[in-house]
């Protein structure tokens, strides 16, 4: 049966119009300001409510396989579509490290039975697997992650020759995490001098500091500008990183680009005499003015998108001493919401919002038919409505951790419905498993 979603506002390619939504098979088949269909309709009234494309998350972290004691795929796709994510792509430093063709494959066959949003996955790179790694289909495959740092895991690269051989070669978007390693072991090895085993979590954006990533982002943006490779630069945390990205060509035009997440666009490290390791992360969250220059760049558009970084752990896990604690948190449920607050201070537009968190990664990655609200494009939407909803605590979470760091606070707006591939996935505050995702294709190089 079809859909028609009626009377509500769509916010979509920069523009706010009144205009109603055909669905059929999964894919939009009609946008007019009045639309009528002489056969058996499923009717949604979404008056005084925005329209918006699904979000595309383009950097997630949901622990399967491996690690599914702290969330799996259908546990976080749940929350990603509660939150209005309706498309992840999912980093490779899952137990055991998606560092070969076969490996990445067999989380695509997880997904393919249980992932509730659409999906794709990074193909991991080592010191040692480039071979493997050039043997990725670019039109099947968001890309290829690089740890120029460590971080959760250990895929850490740190051979020139790999580096080299990676930029030089890989035809594939190149995803990099960016913290120099040498910096930040001298820095935790002061830090544990001066306080052995009792680091306070304060220090933690002066151990994981704004030279440790800016001596690593600068040498990847080196390295893709001598190669004339596609790089992408994950979670950047610094102000001084932005200046190394342009804003003076269009995005689609783009080779080098970047992305900044939710929680360094919300926190700062004020934030860790409240929040603790709730807000530990690496990249850390920094300054008041790392957090102002962010905002600045995402704005005038040296920086491209915005994402979540979404990285669960136990609260077990997170409640040890800093030294101990990992890094990482889970942000995809409200992520959107976030950035809508956002919104209703002035910060951001709600056009820009979308064309950060929907259209700019579907045209950086080359997604095919996703990303905006077109005729022929595949009916991910998400509906908002502009009212509060429940405030953020351990009864409406759906991550399987338990927790967020947003617990506490109530957001502008609440997430009315999620549609992907036209089936609605979440509606009055409810998973509705009506089906699954797809994997994402994009367009060749």
């Amino acid at each position: 049966m079809k859909t028609i979603i009626k009377n509500g506002t769509i916010i979509n390619e920069g523009k706010k119009i009144n205009a109603d939504i055909l669905i059929s098979n999964g894919t939009i088949e009609k946008i007019a300001a009045q639309i009528t269909v002489n056969e058996a309709v499923q009717e949604i009234d979404a008056s005084g409510l925005l329209i918006l494309p699904g979000c595309i998350d383009d950097q997630v972290h949901f622990r399967e396989p491996g690690l599914t004691h702290k969330g799996n795929i259908y546990t976080e796709s749940r929350a990603a579509v509660a939150g209005g994510i309706t498309s992840f792509m999912e980093m490779p430093n899952t137990v055991p490290n998606a560092l070969t063709q076969e490996l990445l494959e067999d989380k695509y066959q997880i997904a393919a039975q249980n992932a509730i949003a659409n999906y794709s996955f990074f193909m991991g790179a080592s010191n040692d697997n480039l071979e493997e790694v050039l043997q990725t289909d670019t039109t099947k495959i968001c890309g290829v992650k690089v740890f120029m740092g460590s971080s959760t895991g250990n895929m850490l690269v740190d051979k020139e020759s790999v580096l080299e051989g990676l930029f030089s070669r890989v035809g594939a978007l190149i995803a990099t995490h960016c913290e120099d390693e040498h910096t930040v072991r001298a820095n935790l090895a002061a830090f544990q001098e001066k306080y052995a085993d009792q680091i306070p979590v304060s220090a933690h954006p002066l151990i994981r500091s704004e030279e440790a990533c800016y001596l690593s982002s600068s040498k990847a943006v080196a390295l893709a500008q001598k190669y004339d490779a596609r790089l992408h630069v994950l979670h950047i945390s610094t102000a001084k990183e932005t200046q190394l990205f342009d804003n003076s060509i269009p995005l689609e035009q783009k080779k080098i680009t970047s992305e900044a997440c939710i929680h360094h666009l919300w926190f700062s490290d004020a934030d860790y005499l409240t929040k603790g390791n709730l807000i530990k992360w690496n990249p850390a969250v920094k300054t008041a003015e790392d957090r102002d220059g962010i905002w600045e760049a995402l704005l005038d558009n040296r920086i491209d998108v915005v994402a979540t970084d979404h990285a669960p752990h136990t609260s077990e896990e997170k409640a040890q001493a800093y030294s101990s604690a990992p890094s990482g948190g889970p942000l995809v449920q409200h992520a959107l919401l976030a950035m809508l607050d956002k919104v209703k201070e002035g910060k951001i537009t709600l056009e820009r919002v979308v064309e950060k968190m929907a259209h700019a990664p579907a045209t950086l990655f080359r997604i095919k038919e996703r990303g905006y609200i077109r005729e022929g494009y595949a009916a991910d939407l998400v509906l908002v409505a502009p009212t509060p909803g429940a405030a953020v605590d351990k009864n409406n979470l759906l991550y399987k951790c338990g927790w967020s760091p947003f617990e506490g606070h109530q957001f502008s707006h609440h997430i009315h419905s999620t549609y992907v591939n036209g089936n609605c996935v979440y509606a009055n505050n409810q998973v509705i498993e009506s089906g699954l995702g797809k994997r994402l294709m994009f367009v060749p190089r």
